[in-house]
């Protein structure tokens, strides 16, 4: 066996390891509660192991594809063709951060998930069928199984916010399958457009890269679904006007799927964008982009405005959560390589750093019953761990140099402003909202004098230290060692059709 075939299986084991430890679950009784609790913890364990060996041993330098392996699954079916349909996983310098970002997330998700009492054992099953469906979206190469996984990923989230959620829960897990079962009506249309169109008798996303570059794919079509992609995968990404499901949804989920959620799911739309829109149709990128662009920055203006109208502390982070997706779509919008890095770099740094906010909103909100910031006052006095995690979170936020958040912006307006200076201003215009908003919300809850009611509140406990100081970790890797993320992330970039210097 080459190492490659033996780290395409490790691919395998990465997405394989949710998918069974939720078989498990499913055959132990409920009553056993610790049982589901450890095994849940160890298959995060797992999980964070492997994805952190993904990112390692992707090789800068080799071929943008590494680690892969391709199991046949459906052959000699009268509309496809001899190649039909296979499990084909494999990934690249993108999808090998956010296989990164996912394990780091699910890991502290579960540990924070250690105090749910209510059906716990149905909790970690929907919440590891998830995680199943973000590993192969980022690991599939076959456009069917892309959507297969990219909709496993989305579906446990109406029952997860709808069951163990809060504050109009279900409403807001309503509102947010809606729209994304609307937005994979269009990613499905594009998808059996493109699959006809090219005629080639395959799912496989590499062959439908090279027709839809190679010309088989014709400008007129290209131009008529890329739309689809965009739009489709966009509602997922927070793509203004479609995002209002985003701070409705973050508002009412638990606190472990509004990590996942904020930190990893959204940047599932982004990463469709990449995968079927830019690369499967360069031609219809390139005449729509700026559109996304405009879009993508109106986003960012907005989700900051917003941020800084709201009290609730989950709204404001919502709110936040549209606003730095709004640059990922700007960057992805320029199809300038500097910016794309950047957007790419972005949905590493927002997910580390909302998965932070997420994750210390719910250990305030746990005690207190409440998350309106005028509430609060002088918080610093007794929670000075949870203050520091917040701090360090909100200045990822607003960029500070020395943490991820500065890293991936700076590469994002960098770009802008080399293609389309009036956008790259309006973004550091939305930058500056976001200053805005984190230092009022400083202000408010942590500084003054403390508020009677709050001198019995406890600081972070430890499954929550080493969470979030797990997620401080991979802030302050990406802001301080810049290198293995963006070499990883701009090799990718740069074979990407239609992306200039």
């Amino acid at each position: 066996m080459t190492l490659e075939e033996a780290q395409g299986y490790v691919l395998l084991a990465t997405l394989a390891t949710p998918l069974v430890t939720a078989a498990i679950l499913v055959l132990i009784p409920s009553q056993y509660r610790m049982a589901h609790r450890y095994l849940s913890l160890a298959a995060g364990a797992v999980m964070l192991g492997l994805s952190v060996y993904v990112f390692a041993a992707y090789q800068v330098g080799h071929d943008p594809i590494q680690m892969t392996l391709r199991w046949p699954w459906v052959e000699n079916v009268a509309f496809l063709g001899e190649k039909g349909v296979s499990l084909y996983l494999g990934v690249d310098g993108i999808s090998a951060l956010l296989t990164l970002l996912n394990g780091i997330v699910a890991f502290g998700g579960i540990l924070v998930s250690w105090k749910i009492d209510y059906r716990p054992k149905d909790f970690f099953i929907l919440y590891l069928v998830l995680l199943t469906g973000v590993y192969g979206t980022f690991f599939s190469l076959d456009l069917f199984f892309f959507f297969f996984f990219y909709e496993l990923a989305v579906v446990p989230l109406y029952l997860l916010i709808g069951v163990w959620g809060s504050t109009r829960k279900e409403y807001g897990a309503l509102k947010l399958t809606l729209y994304l079962v609307a937005g994979s009506v269009l990613i499905w249309i594009g998808i059996f457009a493109v699959v006809r169109e090219a005629g080639l008798g395959t799912f496989s996303l590499p062959a439908l890269w090279e027709a839809g570059q190679s010309g088989a794919l014709s400008p007129a079509f290209q131009k008529t679904f890329f739309p689809f992609f965009a739009v489709g995968c966009g509602v997922l990404a927070g793509l203004w006007p479609f995002h209002t499901w985003s701070p409705d949804g973050h508002m009412s989920a638990p606190t472990a799927v509004s990590m996942v959620h904020a930190g990893v799911l959204m940047k599932l739309g982004a990463f469709g964008i990449i995968r079927l829109g830019i690369q499967i149709l360069p031609e219809g990128a390139e005449f729509w982009m700026p559109t996304l662009l405009v879009l993508g920055t109106i986003g960012a203006v907005y989700g900051a405005v917003g941020a800084l109208t709201q009290r609730d502390f989950k709204l404001i982070s919502g709110y936040s959560s549209v606003s730095h997706m709004g640059y990922v779509l700007m960057g992805l919008g320029t199809l300038n390589a500097v910016a794309m890095t950047g957007a790419v770099l972005q949905m590493f740094s927002h997910g580390v750093m909302t998965a932070l906010v997420f994750l210390l909103i719910g250990a305030i909100y746990d005690q207190a019953h409440t998350r309106d910031m005028k509430d609060f006052g002088g918080v610093a006095k007794v929670m000075p761990l949870w203050v520091i995690g917040y701090v360090i979170a909100g200045l990822a936020n607003v960029g500070l140099p020395g943490l991820s958040g500065f890293t991936a912006e700076f590469h994002i307006f960098v770009g802008t402003f080399r293609s389309y200076p009036v956008f790259g201003a309006l973004g550091v215009l939305a930058a500056a909202f976001a200053a805005a908003y984190m230092l009022r919300l400083f202000s408010i809850v942590f500084f003054g004098p403390l508020n009677p009611r709050w001198a019995s509140l406890r600081d972070a406990r430890p499954v929550e230290v080493i969470s979030g100081g797990l997620l401080i970790l991979s802030i302050l890797a990406m802001g301080l060692y810049w290198a293995p993320f963006v070499d990883r992330v701009s090799e990718t970039v740069l074979v990407l059709p239609g992306v200039t210097n």
